[in-house]
Order: C-alpha cells, then sequence, then structure tokens
C-alpha cells in the first residue's frame, strides 16, 4: 500500500489521485460498512468471491481462457469500455497512462446510460469492477473507479 494508507480508513478522491493507484475500495455514499455502496476492482482472472457483490466485466474484448462460469457475472458492460481506437492508442504504455485517462474521462463524460448502470447497482450494495489487463496499476478500471467515486463525492452532483 503506498504512502502509508490503510484500506479500513476512508481516502479522499484527491488523495488517492494524488499517490496514484490505490488498491482498496472506494467507498460511496458516506457509507463506511463495507458491504454497502463500496466500488473495488479486480482483475477477471482472481476467483470470485461473496465479497464481490455485484460482478461487473468492463471489458470490450472477452478475456482469454476465462470461462463464464469462472467469470461469474452479474454483467458484461461493454459500452463501458474505452473505445477500440483509445484501447489501441494506449496499447497499455504506461507512459501514455495519463493521456488515456483524460481521453477516457472524456468517453466517460459522454456516456451517460453505461455509468448509470454502474451507479444504479451501488444503490443496491457492492459492486466490483473486473478487467482483463495485466498491468495492475494502468488500467480503464482504475480511471473508472475514480471517474465513478469522483462524481459520487462531487457537490454538483444532485
Amino acid at each position: 500500500m503506498g504512502a502509508g494508507l490503510e484500506c479500513n480508513q476512508i481516502q479522499p478522491i484527491w488523495l488517492i489521485n494524488a499517490i496514484g493507484a490505490f488498491d482498496c475500495p472506494v467507498h460511496l455514499g458516506g457509507s463506511t460498512m463495507a458491504s454497502r455502496n463500496e466500488l473495488q476492482i479486480k482483475r477477471v482472472y482472481e476467483p470470485a468471491d461473496d465479497d464481490d457483490g455485484a460482478r461487473v466485466l468492463i471489458d470490450r474484448v472477452w478475456p482469454r481462457g476465462v470461462t463464464k462460469q469462472a467469470a461469474a457475472l452479474s454483467l458484461w458492460l461493454k459500452e463501458i469500455a474505452p473505445s477500440a481506437a483509445l484501447r489501441k492508442w494506449f496499447g497499455h504504455d504506461p507512459t501514455r497512462f495519463q493521456e488515456f485517462q483524460r481521453r477516457y474521462r472524456a468517453e466517460l463524460d459522454h456516456n451517460e446510460i453505461a455509468v448509470s448502470h454502474v451507479r444504479d447497482l451501488l444503490k443496491k450494495g457492492r459492486v466490483t469492477l473486473l478487467y482483463g489487463a495485466h498491468d495492475m496499476t494502468h488500467n480503464n478500471a482504475i480511471v473508472l473507479r475514480d471517474y465513478i467515486g469522483e462524481q459520487e463525492h462531487s457537490p454538483l452532483k444532485g
């Protein structure tokens, strides 16, 4: 864990963004209960767990070698994945991650329907965003988790 942060502490999104990737769940809606309103990320290759809540695959392409049974999805939300052009441009190159974040966030700004699916699931409880990328610190799940977390804490949100 970076910068001495603890998973059991609620961290402001600005702090998480300042130190980079933070592998703890983002707590939403002011709740500190572990089973409510929590958005977390996990590689789809990791086994499903009862604590995952709703399991949402957020990649446009099905992950290699994973069966539908092993994925144990609640939803495959292809529509929320980065566009094919953006995904190809990024190419999982960490040096392009900052620009990837900016471009993906711009896509999310224009993808309210898909983003609202995740928000609706969060109203019911924990949501685990599943991704297939090997890089656990430079991927679309991190960007999406932070994007939704920031929206939930925005003073402009109605």
